[in-house]
């Protein structure tokens, strides 16, 4: 692990800072659609790694890794150069080797774009399904139904 208290947010719903930077940005100044992508793979890292559940740990200990299966994006209005964004990240299902999550990229006017993800859990170079490992689900399960509870 990497040594920091495991924190599952009252809510359970986590949340990541991040700074549009020129690189992020198309010729206008836009935040470019793709770049959504990473700031939400940064947000899912920083998620799982504070919930005391990092990658790192599920490849090295258990020989699994999350793969995003699906991903839905809805743009709603756009990010800007510059901006500080917050990536609000929340477990909508969690299933036996699927994780289902919501993910919204909100900026200084409310929600920029919102990700739905369906994470698999899979051995890596197989490809094949594997079950989640018992302390990532109750984890999961248990920010899950903290971010129901809380609407």
């Amino acid at each position: 692990m990497n040594g920091n208290v495991p924190s599952i947010p009252p809510d359970g719903r986590h949340r990541y800072g991040v700074r549009v930077y020129y690189e992020d940005t198309d010729a206008g100044g836009v935040v470019y659609h793709a770049t959504y992508l990473r700031f939400a793979e940064r947000a899912r890292t920083e998620a799982l790694r504070d919930a005391g559940i990092p990658h790192a740990e599920l490849l090295g200990r258990f020989t699994l890794m999350f793969v995003v299966r699906r991903i839905e994006v809805d743009y709603l209005r756009p990010a800007r150069l510059d901006d500080s964004l917050t990536v609000v990240t929340e477990p909508l299902a969690v299933g036996g080797a699927t994780v289902t999550l919501r993910q919204d990229v909100r900026g200084p006017n409310g929600s920029c774009a919102v990700l739905t993800v369906r994470l698999a859990c899979v051995k890596p170079g197989e490809g094949k399904p594997g079950r989640l490992p018992q302390r990532w689900r109750a984890v999961l399960t248990d920010m899950c139904a903290a971010a129901q509870d809380r609407g």
